[in-house]
């Protein structure tokens, strides 16, 4: 399968946000240069980023966003810098000290932030605004989308094929579309699965239908991820498919410590690279092209170009799709593999419907 590159995660800076708003956080490299030295020549153009309560450091959502804005600098397309937010209330005091810093887009990061965003983009209407899992508002607002359900399909009928106990688990951060949306996915990947092959896998965690779930009601919470984890461990789940951000972390834990009683599939980045401690237990992740979604509206941005029209990444333009399954390459029988092309090929002709409410309509 071809599959979609993400920019690894990047050096973290430390940062205290106030209340009252965060003063700008550089790039651990100079201007202009990426992290590695590296030179390019140092853009005029200044593009600012947002972070979500799970901070830049989340090994998800708001680490592959901050690598696609370093992406753009390395690249000479401009300056960059992020402000952290702690809490939900930050994000209006934080998108206003970028305002007042003259940055010239402004990136936030993740579907929360879309009020405080459209807020903001009505009080000064000539800054430009891209938002990460959130649709776009006209003039201003680029929505940064992706239809993860694709993705995650995917991923349960991966997990549904290599179960041996017969239950599969997935949990979210909160109860949010860019959330569910993946756990939608999951849940019809498990259940095409059992109607290709006469089986029935269960996933504990979830069920569309009803659209009732286990979530962790947090994006930063590791010891809730464990416990939720462990709960589903002692249910007989053999695979979990934690969608909550630096919470999830706490899940790998949890897996790597079943002794081979339980192991994983990682959302949004590439978790093998991610989160390299979980390495043993991760047999996938559910990518989302965030970095290269970022990179290019920094790009269109700064070359005058800003477009808000949404993005949405789907499997056929790579803004979704399956990670290498790196250490367990061997593991994953050749026949499973197989029939994921198919239903990969199945999904982007349109010939296997994805019935997920939470999908992105651009």
């Amino acid at each position: 399968m071809k599959q979609t590159k993400l920019v690894a995660a990047l050096a973290v800076v430390g940062l205290a946000a106030a209340a009252c708003g965060s003063k700008p956080v550089s790039t651990p490299s100079s201007p202009g240069a990426s992290a590695s030295g590296s030179g390019a020549a140092a853009s005029s153009y200044k593009a600012c980023m947002v972070t979500d309560t799970g901070g830049i450091d989340d090994h998800s959502f708001n680490t592959a966003a901050w690598a696609g804005m370093q992406k753009a600098q390395s690249d000479g397309k401009a300056t960059v810098s992020y402000v952290q937010s702690t809490t939900e209330n930050q994000y209006s005091s934080n998108i206003g000290s970028l305002v007042t810093e003259n940055c010239q887009l402004i990136v936030t990061v993740g579907g929360l932030m879309a009020d405080a965003t459209t807020a903001a983009s009505k009080a000064h209407t000539g800054q430009k605004f891209a938002i990460v899992d959130s649709s776009s508002v006209a003039p201003n607002i680029k929505g940064l989308e992706f239809n993860t359900a694709q993705g995650a399909f995917l991923g349960g009928y991966l997990a549904a094929g290599y179960s041996k106990s017969g239950k599969v688990a997935t949990f979210g951060g909160l109860n949010i579309a860019p959330v569910t949306v993946y756990m939608d996915g999951f849940w019809e990947g498990v259940q095409y699965y059992n109607s290709k092959h006469g089986t029935h896998v269960q996933v504990l965690g979830w069920n569309e239908t009803t659209q009732q779930g286990s979530f962790a009601q947090s994006f930063t919470d590791q010891n809730a991820g464990k416990q939720i984890a462990q709960g589903f461990l002692s249910q007989g789940a053999d695979i979990v498919f934690p969608v909550a951000g630096g919470t999830g972390l706490g899940a790998l834990a949890e897996a790597q410590q079943s002794n081979g009683g339980m192991n994983a599939i990682w959302v949004d980045t590439d978790g093998f690279t991610a989160a390299p401690q979980y390495q043993n237990v991760l047999i996938t992740s559910v990518l989302k092209g965030i970095a290269d979604a970022v990179t290019k509206a920094v790009d269109d941005s700064s070359s005058g170009t800003f477009d808000p029209t949404a993005y949405v990444g789907t499997l056929a333009n790579g803004g979704t799709g399956l990670a290498p399954y790196h250490n367990f390459e061997g593991k994953i029988p050749a026949s499973l593999t197989a029939e994921l092309d198919t239903v990969k090929q199945g999904i982007i002709s349109g010939t296997i419907t994805i019935k997920s409410k939470s999908q992105p309509t651009g």
